[in-house]
């Protein structure tokens, strides 16, 4: 859910990025506690650029995979700093998004896999209906982030109203991809690396 520069009032640019500072601050003590979490963060990160390259512009935002709920139930609040360098050199080499709405965009996608990593980590830990836990993280995440960057919008000028309630309808068919992505790592990991989704 990219938002381009131009599309945000001085306000809602900055409510993003105080918000991403403080994801990004607080998810560094995790994604650099180790070599393990520095290869996943980084292995998670140029994934999910290389997911969200392939977009549909749409009003002042696009529509594209995030991989949300996968970077979320590995990494928890490391996705931010994940996404964050994601997104910096997305826009810095494809002039995707922008700089001035790199809090926004950062925050849009990174809090909806921690709220995921908060809802649902610990029941796919724990063997409490783990594959329906993570169809429910992966279709929820992209709406969640497509609700926050239509939000934003939003906020920023009224009259985006509609378009921002599109925007949310239009990743529908995202949500129902992610869930299956989501759901195929998920199981993967059970059985062949149930350490990465400890966190270990």
């Amino acid at each position: 859910m990219h938002v381009a520069d131009g599309f945000l009032s001085t306000q809602a640019a900055a409510a993003g990025w105080m918000a991403a500072a403080i994801g990004v601050a607080i998810g560094a003590k995790t994604s650099l506690a180790s070599e393990k979490a520095i290869s996943r963060s980084a292995v998670l990160g140029s994934t999910f650029f290389l997911a969200s390259l392939v977009h549909i512009r749409f009003g002042g935002a696009s529509v594209h995979l995030s991989l949300a709920a996968p970077l979320g139930l590995v990494l928890g609040w490391g996705a931010f700093p994940a996404i964050m360098a994601a997104l910096l050199l997305q826009a810095v080499l494809f002039q995707f998004g922008g700089l001035l709405s790199l809090g926004v965009n950062t925050t849009d996608m990174a809090f909806p896999a921690v709220v995921m990593y908060a809802l649902c980590s610990s029941r796919i830990k724990q063997g409490r209906l783990p594959m329906l836990t993570a169809l429910f993280a992966g279709f929820t995440a992209p709406l969640m982030s497509a609700a926050m960057a239509g939000l934003f919008l939003w906020l920023s000028n009224p009259n985006m109203a509609g378009t921002a309630a599109l925007l949310v309808a239009l990743h529908l068919p995202v949500a129902v991809i992610e869930s299956v992505v989501t759901l195929f790592m998920v199981s993967y990991l059970r059985r062949h690396s149930p350490d990465v989704l400890a966190g270990e």
